[in-house]
């Protein structure tokens, strides 16, 4: 159903005199009305059309493989997650003491964008408000905001500017629910429920914040490369069960609508762990790898229509947690990114910085390390696409173009038997040019002899030439 903009006014005026009728013809007119609203509101919604930069920047995205994620704010400050308000039940009176001790005095923007640089990230994922409220940016919106710390400044505008100066794209996260505000209708809400607030929520006030917050973030900060949504799951019932539907009517399809309108490149993604919705570009897996669920929170199908990423913490943690040393070895982490890229998904790695604005060195050291590995392999990674056959126990696989790269972990591997769609015209080992001994065998699989190869303590990688 597409309604033509000047009729669909013309309608409205021509149904808005008809008011002066009887009682009954109004109540009729009314709900024709209603109708001709839902039915255009609906239409918005379900037929969204990604503009052409919209498209490109998509293309773009599914080629980038690495992001940084930052999780930091106030939060940052008791050392115990960014979750800290909810899990030790703090009130907002209490909590809101944060903004006069929260003081990240070594906080140096160059520097945390030259760390994702080094590891070899090709954007970054930022925190402009998490779910406590609090604004990492100058709004006007509000007052619970960084620069009404003692610091005084606008790290989202010095973390923007510096990947705008070092070629960088950058990605907001918003939270769409919220622990602090009165308006959150936070009654309904799955959490914050001992913030001490007693009212009822006012989701058009709630909804009208967010929308100016958009639009400061959209319009004050140069080219922003997408929005990350969270918090949608705050009201529906927990991940897995049959019925996830909200309790409210977020309006995504006008939130969706202005973003897109403001910056028609700008990509939106939407934690909420379903399907993706009309309106959003990329699908996410929070703690998972695309189509696995080790995390309990990844019921849904796996999109073939769009880009995907994998947010996942280096240690156990999104915000700093000064007791979390479950800090993952840079092998394990090089093997997340290359799993991920054999689905054909991004991987979002976080750090959660240190309140007084430093990147503690686990986080440090790991990502140089794995920079330093793709300054040699990153052929392997960027601009590929996921392989033919999803990740395996013994490694994966990444294609481009007419090349093939297995990844092999196990160093211990003799040989390697899996089904092969394509007529091979060479192979060899990616970090030698060694040739590599294959032997075609029945019903459409290839015996790769990899006993006597140099083998790499991370990853064997096998580069296929392949007659598509």
């Amino acid at each position: 159903m597409i309604i033509n903009n000047t009729h669909f006014f013309k309608v409205l005026n021509e149904l808005s005199l008809s008011l002066s009728f009887k009682k009954n013809v109004m109540k009729k007119y009314f709900f024709i009305l209603a109708f001709i609203c839902s039915s255009f509101f609906l239409f918005s919604q379900t037929n969204y059309t990604p503009s052409a930069e919209n498209l490109q920047a998509r293309k773009w995205f599914d080629s980038a493989r690495f992001g940084m994620f930052i999780h930091w704010g106030a939060f940052s400050v008791p050392g115990d997650g960014e979750w800290v308000m909810q899990t030790r039940k703090i009130r907002v009176e209490e909590y809101k003491r944060l903004q006069h001790i929260f003081n990240p005095v070594d906080f140096d923007a160059a520097k945390w964008v030259a760390a994702a640089k080094t590891a070899g990230m090709q954007y970054i994922t930022l925190i402009t408000r998490h779910h406590d409220g609090f604004s990492d940016f100058d709004t006007k919106q509000s007052d619970w905001k960084i620069t009404n710390t003692h610091w005084g400044k606008d790290a989202v505008k010095l973390i923007a500017d510096e990947c705008h100066k070092q070629g960088l794209k950058l990605f907001v996260y918003y939270s769409l629910l919220d622990w602090y505000r009165e308006d959150y209708p936070h009654e309904t809400g799955r959490t914050g429920q001992y913030s001490g607030r007693k009212g009822h929520g006012d989701y058009a006030s709630y909804l009208q914040f967010m929308k100016n917050q958009l639009t400061e973030l959209l319009t004050n900060y140069g080219e922003i490369a997408g929005v990350w949504f969270d918090g949608y799951w705050d009201q529906t019932a927990p991940e897995g069960s049959e019925d996830r539907s909200s309790r409210i009517d977020w309006k995504l399809n006008e939130i969706y609508a202005l973003i897109h309108k403001l910056q028609p490149q700008a990509l939106i993604g939407n934690n909420h762990h379903m399907a993706p919705f009309a309106g959003e570009d990329f699908q996410m897996f929070e703690q998972d790898l695309p189509g696995e669920n080790t995390s309990g929170l990844t019921f849904q199908e796996v999109s073939t229509k769009m880009p995907l990423e994998s947010c996942i913490t280096i240690n156990g943690s999104w915000g700093f947690n000064i007791t979390d040393t479950s800090y993952k070895p840079v092998k394990d982490l090089i093997h997340l990114l290359i799993k991920d890229a054999g689905y054909g998904a991004n991987l979002l790695l976080n750090i959660g910085p240190l309140p007084n604005g430093e990147i503690q060195p686990e986080f440090t050291e790991r990502l140089k390390a794995m920079g330093d590995w793709l300054k040699i392999n990153g052929e392997t990674i960027y601009g590929t696409q996921g392989g033919y056959m999803k990740p395996q126990s013994w490694g994966a696989i990444t294609e481009k173009g007419n090349k093939i790269y297995l990844h092999l972990f196990n160093k211990n591997e003799e040989k390697l038997l899996i089904k092969f769609p394509y007529k091979i015209k060479a192979a060899k080992l990616f970090a030698t040019n060694n040739a590599v001994k294959y032997q075609l065998v029945a019903d459409g699989y290839v015996l790769f002899d990899v006993k006597n190869i140099n083998k790499d303590a991370i990853d064997t990688i096998i580069e296929i030439e392949t007659i598509k």
